[in-house]
């Protein structure tokens, strides 16, 4: 049955199917994560492996090169990259698209158990992770304190807050950045070792023979069995200065050495603010929304803090939901804006406050059932499906300002509006279908596009679909509906159009192209070479770039000093660069414009190695450095990196530069989220 007679005669039947699909999106609104980008699918899996003390030529001989020659084995490979560094080597294993990446995942992990077997002793099992590009940090969780020590912060972050912060549904919680695993430091006198005539070997067998794990046993007595410990592992500290460096003599371990309750030796630090401090990535999981997963860790600070001791400050920066939201209220402000202008000329042509309403009702209600399809085919609101409903919007507005012009016209020719209403649309259905399939065309082939391209721009052409498809039928029913309930019959009007009225902008129109149709043959090859001209001369001058810029107040310094240099060094360059970066906005605008600055310089600790997955480290002359500005500083982010980048202290000539040291500086801005 045609709809627009379907609607005419069952318009009730109509008002409740819309009725359903608003309902529906409702509920689709509640439902659907909120994400920064669509899940990308990526068919990569990271495989992360540590062994404390071996150079990267010894990781990528002895432990790396086994891993690469077993995983050539798995299914659906396409290439593998490996990175190696002193004490880690991370490995990622790309496939090809539509692998199926469950039955790659246990391929891989089966293949490295085997690969194990051909390592050096005391090869601890790597991480294997499927890492997409979803499962990214949405913002940290910084950990500061004037009275604490970094070791005590460390612990505290690793077994009060991390077991709060991993329970929040899609967190996924790595270690703390900038600490290192709480050891007991036997510190040997070499002097008094040689008085002894003894050798640090000779200690760490005592040690290991002092202190052995063994398991504890039963003890049938009568009708009891109690269990027996065994006192061969050490309970305190000065137990461990009690074990005997020599059996039959009075020699013991406190006597050649201190032993201390703290931390293994660091290989890396985080400055916040250009002091020491701690911090953690809260990284959301691929299927987790950014919004949900941000507004469960705020929600959540409050008793994460009363876990800590009252010096010890807990906050969370770097927020990356906000790009979300002002999406979404792009969005909303590109549909009021649309409303208004429609309705704004449909009021100043056609001179009726119904048609109004009439047009600018189609706008929301093509949005909402547009919001219902991407639902129900699994998709996300995130930034690449609200820009599809922003670009909609535009389009959409033209089917229902169509139809109604068009009634209106009918109207003065017909003597009901129900059958204006069935005249105009049996003139403008095809019209308005062949501009429909025209606009879907255009997005036609993003669905034969393969990998992280496909998973991209997918949800993109699926959200103007939706809303195309929805105001065509909206055009074709409830426009029609509402036209019979609200409209007056017109009659034939007397006298001259006036002077604003639409019959005569119309006519000056006509006549303006039968002027111009002689000259029709000048015009299209002007309008040819123009048009080429412009592509040519203007694309010239057009970037190229993944996303594209925006007003972002954050951007990320990777700074390199000589290969070697020690941490502590690099840790005073890094806090050079921040105090610089703060006396450059001081410059520019007259106050101190930097809202926090967080960075990590030298390698991950090896008992932390899924670190190297989120931020990558090539050695302990390397740092990283993440500045958010305020929200009101006014600066230009570009031209501040540029100055930045052309500034003394990129080139290690600065005054006041630790040891002369020469360094590079790549810098770059947060050009869209999770970049």
């Amino acid at each position: 049955m045609n709809p627009i007679v379907f609607a005419l005669n069952r318009p009730y039947t109509v008002l409740v199917l819309i009725l359903g699909v608003v309902l529906g999106s409702v509920l689709a609104v509640l439902r659907m994560p909120i994400d920064i980008f669509p899940n990308l699918n990526l068919p990569v899996i990271n495989v992360i492996q540590s062994y404390g003390g071996m150079d990267p030529a010894q990781m990528e001989g002895l432990l790396t090169n086994y891993y690469e020659y077993h995983f050539l084995y798995v299914s659906g490979i396409h290439h593998v990259e490996s990175r190696n560094i002193q004490g880690a080597a991370l490995m990622k294993l790309y496939f090809h698209p539509g692998t199926n990446m469950a039955q790659a995942m246990a391929e891989t992990i089966a293949y490295v158990n085997r690969s194990r077997s051909f390592m050096p002793p005391g090869t601890v099992p790597p991480d294997v992770v499927r890492f997409d590009a979803g499962s990214v940090p949405v913002g940290y969780l910084v950990l500061s304190s004037d009275t604490r020590s970094i070791g005590e912060m460390q612990d505290l972050a690793l077994f009060r807050v991390r077991p709060m912060f991993a329970s929040l549904p899609g967190v996924s919680a790595p270690p703390p950045f900038g600490g290192n695993q709480r050891t007991l430091v036997v510190k040997v006198d070499p002097d008094r070792l040689r008085s002894y005539n003894l050798s640090p070997d000779d200690v760490v067998a005592a040690l290991k023979a002092g202190n052995s794990i063994s398991p504890s046993g039963n003890a049938r007595i009568k009708d009891q069995m109690p269990i027996v410990p065994v006192n061969s592992m050490v309970q305190t500290l000065p137990e461990l200065g009690s074990i005997p460096l020599r059996l039959g003599e009075n020699v013991y371990l406190r006597d050649i050495a201190t032993i201390e309750d703290s931390t293994d030796i660091p290989s890396g630090h985080t400055l916040v603010n250009g002091r020491p401090a701690l911090f953690m990535l809260v990284t959301k999981r691929a299927d987790a929304s950014t919004l949900s997963v941000v507004n469960a860790v705020k929600a959540s600070l409050p008793r994460m803090n009363e876990a800590l001791p009252s010096d010890i400050e807990l906050r969370f920066e770097f927020d990356q939901s906000p790009y979300v939201t002002q999406s979404i209220q792009g969005v909303g402000q590109e549909g009021l804006l649309g409303a208004f202008l429609t309705g704004l000329m449909v009021l100043l042509f056609l001179r009726d406050w119904r048609t109004v309403i009439v047009v600018v009702l189609n706008i929301p209600l093509a949005l909402l059932a547009a919001l219902f399809g991407l639902w129900l085919t699994g998709q996300t609101i995130n930034l690449m499906t609200l820009g599809g409903l922003a670009l909609a919007v535009g389009i959409l507005v033209d089917m229902s300002t169509v139809e109604v012009e068009n009634i209106h016209t009918q109207m003065g020719q017909v003597a009901t509006v129900a059958r204006a209403a069935l005249r105009s649309n049996q003139e403008t259905a095809v019209p308005r279908l062949l501009a429909v399939l025209c606009v879907l065309a255009v997005f036609l082939p993003s669905f034969f596009m393969e990998g992280a391209a496909r998973e991209m721009f997918v949800p993109l052409s699926l959200a103007v679909a939706f809303a195309m498809i929805a105001a065509y039928f909206l055009s074709s029913t409830f426009v029609p509906i509402l036209s019979v309930w609200l409209f007056r019959p017109l009659h034939p009007a007397s006298g001259a159009p006036g002077r604003f009225s639409f019959a005569r902008f119309r006519s000056l129109y006509m006549r303006l192209l039968q002027a111009l149709m002689p000259w029709r043959s000048v015009l299209v090859g002007g309008y040819l070479l123009g048009s080429g001209l412009a592509i040519v001369l203007l694309g010239r001058q057009l970037g190229m770039e993944i996303f594209p810029k925006v007003e972002a107040s954050e951007f990320q310094l990777r700074l390199r000093a000589t290969d070697g240099t020690r941490i502590e060094v690099t840790r005073e360059i890094t806090s050079e660069a921040a105090r610089i970066i703060q006396d450059e906005t001081r410059e520019l605008t007259g106050a101190d414009q930097v809202a926090i600055s967080v960075g990590y310089c030298g390698l991950h600790p090896t008992s932390y190695n899924i670190n190297n997955m989120y931020l990558w480290m090539r050695g302990p002359e390397e740092a990283v450095l993440r500045v958010a500005l305020k929200k009101d500083s006014g600066l230009d982010l570009e031209r501040f990196r540029e100055r930045l980048r052309t500034d003394e202290f990129a080139h290690g000539n600065r005054a006041g530069s630790p040891s002369g040291q020469e360094r590079r500086i790549a810098l770059g801005s947060r050009r869209g989220p999770g970049s």
